[in-house]
């Protein structure tokens, strides 16, 4: 029996490095899931992700090894499967932080995209930044105001906010000093610059890189697979493929509000302890923050289309 860490999802089969400390570089084996290998309670598309740490067995003389077992994580983050089951897709585990990639033209990245990422990374107890990229773009005077609105809105709800351009090299020396030393996973729509921010901190990593559709203002996909690399500095940074829309999967109607964490403050002085804050309940003190501004009404919005899209009526596993 061998144990290593799976480094890439290649589909249908996983690239695993071994344990092995007499070795400098490891050694890297092709893997199979058994068919049986599934994590309890979970319903997910890839019952195996990057970042997991395995066991794995290999016949003398086999090309391919299988992998029978799934160490317990550590953490992980999921979305709702691309082709809108119930399923859900792991999209890592076993991180110490997550890095949402956004940018705010060329393409526009949702308010609505990031609040269910980072909802998400809250439920799964996933510490989350997010990276403004592209910066270099926004030149005239509204688009410098609409960057700084969106770093205060997020920075005061409480999440570390990074502004980058690999072009002009803004903010890549912070991102370097972030993700050394630790598991990081970088994720996004596509065409934000998940690749060309890879390049900027991996020398030689060769992520491919497309530009932005001038007719849809949409990025193309240019990773397939996730993937593992190693960061010059030590520690490891994870790529997975971007996406166009973040759903979320299975949150409890009631525990919605804890992964806003500025509606959950102000749901302490709710009239009512199960309170909504749907306009239904008298006495609501997030609607009234509301009123006041002290929470944004781009944040209250992403939190009903939850309620409304995603929540289930009954008990939810995912609890903090």
């Amino acid at each position: 029996m061998m144990h290593g860490l799976v480094i890439s999802n290649l589909g249908s089969r996983y690239e695993v490095l071994l344990d092995s400390p007499a070795e400098s570089n490891g050694t890297v084996v092709t893997a199979a899931a058994k068919g049986n290998l599934r994590i309890k309670g979970i319903r997910t598309t890839n019952p195996v992700a990057v970042g997991d740490r395995v066991a794995l067995s290999l016949a003398p003389g086999a090309e391919l090894a299988y992998i029978t077992a799934i160490d317990p994580r550590d953490n992980y983050i999921i979305r709702r499967a691309s082709n809108l089951s119930k399923e859900s897709h792991i999209l890592a585990a076993n991180i110490d932080r997550a890095l949402l990639v956004a940018t705010l033209a060329h393409p526009e990245t949702s308010t609505t995209f990031i609040d269910r990422f980072l909802a998400t990374a809250e439920a799964y107890d996933v510490p989350a930044v997010l990276v403004i990229n592209k910066v270099d773009l926004l030149t005239d005077g509204d688009d410098r105001e609409l960057l700084d609105a969106v770093c205060h809105l997020y920075r005061t709800v409480g999440y570390p906010v990074v502004c980058t351009s690999v072009r002009t090299g803004e903010g890549i020396d912070e991102l370097r000093a972030m993700v050394s030393d630790s598991v990081t996973l970088l994720s996004g729509n596509s065409g934000v610059g998940k690749s060309s921010i890879i390049n900027a901190l991996v020398p030689g990593a060769g992520a491919l890189t497309a530009a932005v559709s001038e007719a849809t203002d949409s990025g193309i996909h240019t990773t397939t697979f996730s993937r593992m690399y190693d960061l010059p500095g030590g520690g490891r940074l994870i790529d997975v493929p971007g996406v166009r829309g973040f759903g979320t999967l299975d949150f409890d109607r009631h525990e919605v509000s804890h992964f806003f964490p500025e509606i959950f403050e102000a749901g302490h002085d709710c009239r009512f302890s199960d309170c909504t804050h749907t306009g239904g309940e008298p006495g609501c003190a997030v609607l009234e923050a509301l009123d006041s501004c002290t929470i944004a009404r781009s944040r209250y919005a992403s939190y009903l289309s939850i309620l409304e899209n995603d929540a289930a009526p009954t008990s939810s596993k995912y609890r903090k």
